[in-house]
Parts: structure tokens; sequence; C-alpha cells
């Protein structure tokens, strides 16, 4: 149905006209069922595999960015050396499209670091397939370096299984599964040094990014996804936190953040707008298993490598299991009144690592398969009135199917109600602009939706 402009109606049959077109939109992709290709990726994520990766992270003794480089069985060198390796196995089996490379710098002296330091990411990249999409790009990280009590020793054993070889063996996983698969957009694997030191690899990669005006429409961090097991023996293996930023804690705000604010939505960042997708189709596709989202960017007194991404304008998430022991991280190897002290992989749950790479692997699959999230989206307010009037730019993906208008109560955290309104770029829904949020969305033929983008006024 081609949308009528408003402008032409009679304003008695407005209501009766947005109603008539709600019925008629109603039809269209079904976006909340499942893709046989995304189950088929989840399904085929190991968490064997996954154990198999964490031991072999740890053999190598100490991942301090600082340890060795030159041994091929001991220290940080040995360890990119052998991530690299495997992920150019993975690639070849899978027909020689992921391109693995090092990203690498070298970081001057300053206080976690006495001497000047080579800092290598290992960086695995899988192309889109679609020539309108290929420049727009997906991010999943974990870091790979490893410390124990005292940041600056660098010969000590620091095992690291949890922090952070488990969010490192799930980017390793995950490379490995979804090379075999075709997507629109890009996907970027990594696994970064030197988050122990002060996020320095994931800063230097995200830095090359904003330099370069890369396209990077989210990014997803996996830092401490090891242990279902929390510091008083209770075991929650049914959930993981998302930590999602709103508006960033800065000086001077952005004017696309200072309107946000004034109209409501401050949960509407680009970063709760991803983690809210996040949640909705991990849960779909794993099954019994919730994405907590958390309104902060982290922890108290931590941090993680998707703030350099936050810090530069990019929409980035943290996953963490929900209940740590700290006893298990950033500890000396030692025993204190029978218990082991220290990250030793004996801590670590595999079946947990994999559920946690699954909701990562089927929400990076559904961003890469869908289009763009609409631009230039607006909420027309010349007019005192109980309707909503949007309008978008069009996307420019062969495969789309059209848009798809979400709202929700100001104090709901989850889209509520959805529409299908077809390939137009301007609709009217019979709902208040002043009484709930809104979001658009562009859907592929397949049912595969965008992220959701919030509309700013326009007058």
């Amino acid at each position: 149905m081609q949308f009528i402009p408003r402008k032409t109606l009679p304003a008695a049959l407005l209501l009766c006209f947005a109603a008539a077109h709600t019925i008629a939109a109603d039809a269209g992709p079904n976006v909340t069922g499942h893709q046989a290709e995304i189950d088929q990726i989840v399904k085929e994520i190991s968490p064997q595999r996954i154990e198999g990766y964490v031991r072999k992270l740890v053999s190598f003794g100490t991942r301090h960015t600082m340890s060795d480089t030159v041994s091929d069985t001991r220290g940080i060198g040995a360890a990119r050396r052998w991530i690299k390796s495997e992920l150019e196995r993975c690639g070849a089996a899978a027909g020689g499209r992921l391109q693995v490379s090092y990203d690498s710098h070298v970081h001057p002296v300053m206080a976690r670091l006495s001497q000047p330091t080579e800092i290598v990411n290992v960086v695995a990249t899988l192309p889109g397939t679609q020539a309108e999409s290929v420049d727009r790009m997906y991010v999943v990280s974990g870091h790979y370096d490893s410390r124990v009590t005292e940041v600056m020793n660098a010969t000590s054993d620091a095992p690291g299984a949890n922090d952070d070889a488990s969010g490192t063996a799930a980017v390793i996983e995950m490379a490995c599964v979804m090379a075999r698969h075709k997507f629109d957009a890009t996907l970027v694997f990594m696994t970064v040094a030197a988050e122990e030191q002060g996020l320095l690899g994931a800063a230097n990669w995200a830095e090359l990014a904003r330099q370069k005006n890369w396209n990077i429409a989210g990014m997803l961090n996996n830092d401490i996804i090891g242990s279902s097991r929390a510091d008083d023996d209770h075991v929650d293996n049914t959930q993981v936190r998302l930590f999602a930023e709103g508006i960033p804690a800065v000086k001077e705000m952005s004017d696309a953040n200072r309107a946000l604010v004034a109209t409501g939505g401050e949960n509407d960042s680009i970063t709760r707008q991803l983690a809210r997708h996040i949640k909705e189709v991990g849960e779909r596709y794993v099954d019994k298993f919730s994405v907590n989202v958390i309104y902060r960017r982290d922890r108290y007194l931590r941090g993680g490598d998707h703030s350099p991404f936050l810090d530069r304008g990019y929409a980035a998430v943290r996953f963490t299991e929900p209940n740590e022991d700290f006893s298990h991280q950033h500890q000396d190897l030692r025993e204190e009144g029978g218990k082991k002290i220290g990250d030793l992989p004996e801590y670590d749950d595999f079946n947990y690592i994999a559920q946690v790479a699954r909701v990562n692997a089927a929400s990076l699959s559904s961003l890469a398969l869908a289009p763009a999230a609409p631009q230039q989206v607006k909420v027309r307010t010349a007019k005192l009135d109980n309707n909503t009037e949007l309008v978008w730019q069009a996307n420019k993906e062969p495969d789309l199917a059209g848009y798809r208008i979400v709202w929700r109560d100001t104090t709901a955290p989850q889209w509520q109600g959805a529409l299908y309104v077809g390939n137009t770029t301007q609709y009217i829904i019979p709902r208040s602009k002043d009484n709930f949020l809104f979001g658009v969305q562009a859907v592929d033929k397949d049912g595969n939706a965008s992220v959701a983008t919030y509309p700013l006024p326009q007058r």
C-alpha cells in the first residue's frame, strides 16, 4: 500500500485512515521467528572446543603484556602466534575468506609499562558479501593478556583462565564457526592485548577506526564470561550481564545527546539500542538463557575494552558473568585456608562460556544479515495532536523489504509494540508522541531487522 501524505486527509478521517492503514500494513516478513542459518550457527558453538582453547591459552604460563615474546611455549608472544595460527587454520578450512592479521603498535613507557612495549592485537575479518553493506562493521572482542596481583609482574604464572581466556576462546570459536557462513555486513573478531595495562590494544584499534572513519555499527566485548559459580558457591548458569551505557559522562554534551535528554530518551542511546537488540535476539535463539542488561558502562572500579569504542562515539557493550569470584581474578597463585586462589581453568564452566558465545553469535549474525539502522529518523512536532508522524531516510540495501515501527511506555526497558509499515519513508501512527517512546527498524525480505533508531524532533 502506498503512503498517503497526511496533509491530503480531512482531519476527521485521520484516525480512521491510520487504523485502516495499520491493519493493511500488518503483513510483512516474520521478524520474530527463527532464521535457519542463525539456528545452525548457534548449534555449532562447541563447549569442548572452547575448553581446548582456554587450556591452550593457560598453557603459556603467563600472557602478561611485558612477558616473553621469543619463546614458542611461554609468554604473550607464543600466545598471540598460536591465536593467529588457529584463526588462520579455521579460515583456511572455511574457504579462505577470513582475513587474519596483526594490529601492532609500540606503546611508550607509562604507569603500567616499565619500557616501550609492542602491543599486538590479533584481528580476523570476515568481509561482508553485499556491496551496500560491506563497509558496515560489527566487532566482537576478548583480551588475551593476563596478570597476577601485581600488575607489573611479568614473570609469575598468570593463567588468566577466566580473565580473559574465556572471552578470547569465545571469540576464536565464533570466528571459526561463522567463517563458514556469509553475511551482508563485515564481522571483525578481535583478540586484543594490554587490557590489564590500560585497555591499550583496544584503544589503538578504536582510534585507528575513528581516524579512518570506519562504520562500526556495534562492538561486543566479552570479558570474564567463564564462571557460573559465585564467591558464595551458588551456581547461576542461566544468565549473563550486558553492560550498556546511556548518556556518556562527559563535560560537554553533544547536541544529539542533549536532544535525547530533552525528549526523555536517556535510555535510547545507540548503545542502549544495541543492548536492546542483543537481549531480544539472544534470548530468542538461546533457550532458557537470559541477557540481563545493566544500565552502566561497567562495574565499579573496573574497565573493559568496549570503553575506548564508547569514548569515540561507537555503540559498545560488555558481556560479563552474573556473579564474580574475585579470588579467581588478578591473584597470585596460592592456597589459603585450604582454598586455591587464582584464575585457574578448573573454575571455568565451559558450557556456560558456550551459552554466552551463542548469544554473541546469534546477535552478530542477526545484525550482519539485517539492513543498516535507518538514518535521519525524525518525529514531526509542528502540530499539537495525539498522533505520531515519523519520517526517515531510505535505506539502500537491495534486499530491503520495508520498515518496522516499535514503541514502548516511557518507563519500559524493552519494546512493547511493533508495526510493519512497508517500504515507505514516513508514517503516521495513532499513538501519542507525548506518551510513548518510538523507534524505526529496517527489515529485509528474510525478516532480519536492524537495531532501532530513536527519532529526534523535527518542526
